[in-house]
């Protein structure tokens, strides 16, 4: 073998090697993709069998300021409480909402408690036409129940909070506190249940509790790459040595 042919050589056994290494790093890359998606979806059924324990729930008392510094989504959101008090008269805040009955707004308005706090209510829903002739809120003591929801900040998809020209896309509670000149607000707000709305807007009850869970198929698609590109490479494997038996 002359000199030449030894450097080809080893130059091929290089290129070998290197693309076994890129080979053996992308099937590792795609299993270990996979295996965190099934710690994912673990995760989510764990998730979506807590929220569904707390919707079957009876309602608790809505935490007051002692347990705002340790509320979090993972422990408090969608707990199903009750709260007593009133409706303050200051204006409701018309959140951009799209529910099954059409586009319209949530009606966000300042509930001042019985303990001393105030915690925004989401009422329920209305449409345009409802939102230009919605009653005022019940000025009466009540008690409501419903879910909480850890606040919306920000707005929603290419559309910010302005909180000057009273236009809202989320639900802000921070923000629309601030606009309301409300001192001392809880970090949450509250969906109304049904069994808030009366025979007149807004509609409540109306909370989408739905999360996306994709998981698996995506466990799948990882797994199935990891096994396409083992077996692309076994079968250049096979068709190089046939080509040098040739």
């Amino acid at each position: 073998m002359t000199g030449d042919e030894r450097s080809s050589t080893r130059i091929g056994w290089a290129k070998r090697i290197f693309l076994g290494v890129l080979v053996i790093a992308g099937i590792a890359l795609f299993v270990s993709l996979g295996i965190w998606q099934l710690h994912r979806l673990a995760w989510k059924l764990d998730l979506i069998r807590i929220v569904d324990e707390r919707l079957a729930a009876e309602p608790v008392d809505a935490p007051g300021p002692s347990s705002w510094p340790e509320l979090s989504a993972a422990n408090d959101a969608y707990r199903r409480v009750r709260i007593s008090g009133h409706f303050t008269d200051a204006p409701p805040a018309f959140v951009q909402a799209v529910t099954q009955l059409g586009p319209g707004f949530w009606v966000v308005e300042p509930f001042q408690t019985d303990r001393g706090f105030v915690v925004l209510i989401n009422r329920g829903f209305v449409t345009k036409v409802e939102a230009e002739h919605l009653p005022v809120a019940p000025s009466d003591d009540l008690a409501v129940t419903g879910l909480l929801r850890i606040t919306e900040p920000g707005g929603a998809f290419l559309r910010s909070n302005d909180p000057v020209g009273d236009r809202w896309y989320s639900r802000d509670v921070a923000a629309i506190a601030k606009a309301r000149g409300l001192e001392g607000a809880a970090p949450y707000f509250v969906d109304a249940d049904a069994s808030a709305t009366s025979a007149e807007p807004p509609v409540g009850g109306l909370t989408v509790v739905n999360f996306r869970n994709h998981h698996l198929v995506y466990a799948l698609t990882w797994f199935g790459l990891a096994v396409m590109l083992a077996g692309w490479t076994i079968y250049l494997l096979r068709f190089r040595r046939e080509a040098d038996r040739k």
